[in-house]
């Protein structure tokens, strides 16, 4: 994970605010997720548009689109959950920047963080990652220019390295990089538990079976970073 925030073309600027009621007021969103819309949300706004014509990179398959949406939060509290429901409202990959007041009211200040999860397209709702962020940053951030890519899939992997916790292989896809996290993922609580065990185990045949479990799953996790 790398704390960065992209400088959006200008001519990449959209500016659309959008009522928060657009995306829970579907009724599959769960109740619990409307109530943190209203309780952690303060503003969506649709800030840029990265497409073919806005950053003149060639688009591939059904990627010919990447939105760049501000949630401007009440007091830094945002659910992974509203963000799933925003990204299966829209067809089309989203990066947010998140920000948070700070606690001088009236200020001016404030702190940011970019996040998203890595979306497959196709047929019915998208697929999902798990969420990846950036830490918190100043709003005065220092921007970086928009990666170099030779079409839109490869500007979307390069806008998503920078959040994932993991370095990115020669040659990874976007894909492959959020299922070798999943399998880490798995892979930590399969270790929690054995550790767990190894803990309470008092008979030493099976204590020397967990332990060899345990060294084989902290091997294959070693292998996916």
């Amino acid at each position: 994970m790398t704390d960065v925030l992209f400088a959006w073309p200008a001519n990449a600027a959209v500016g659309t605010r959008i009522p928060k009621e657009r995306f829970y007021a579907q009724g599959t969103v769960p109740t619990g997720t409307k109530e943190k819309f209203v309780s952690e949300v303060a503003k969506i706004t649709w800030t840029h548009k990265l497409s073919v014509d806005t950053v003149n990179v060639p688009g591939v398959d059904d990627l010919v689109e990447i939105g760049v949406f501000r949630i401007d939060t009440k007091d830094g509290e945002l659910s992974d959950s509203v963000l799933t429901a925003i990204d299966k409202a829209i067809p089309r990959p989203l990066v947010f920047e998140v920000t948070r007041p700070t606690a001088e009211l009236g200020s001016g200040n404030g702190v940011i963080r970019m996040a998203a999860a890595h979306k497959q397209l196709g047929a019915g709702v998208p697929k999902l990652s798990s969420y990846y962020s950036t830490g918190w940053m100043p709003l005065a951030q220092e921007r970086i220019a928009l990666p170099t890519a030779i079409n839109l899939q490869m500007l979307y992997a390069s806008l998503l390295e920078p959040l994932t916790p993991v370095e990115t292989r020669a040659g990874e896809t976007p894909s492959e990089v959020a299922e070798r996290l999943e399998a880490i993922r798995r892979l930590d609580r399969e270790i929690a538990t054995l550790e767990r065990k190894l803990r309470t185990e008092v008979q030493l045949n099976r204590k020397v079976e967990v332990r060899r479990q345990l060294k084989t799953k902290q091997a294959q996790r070693e292998q996916q970073r």
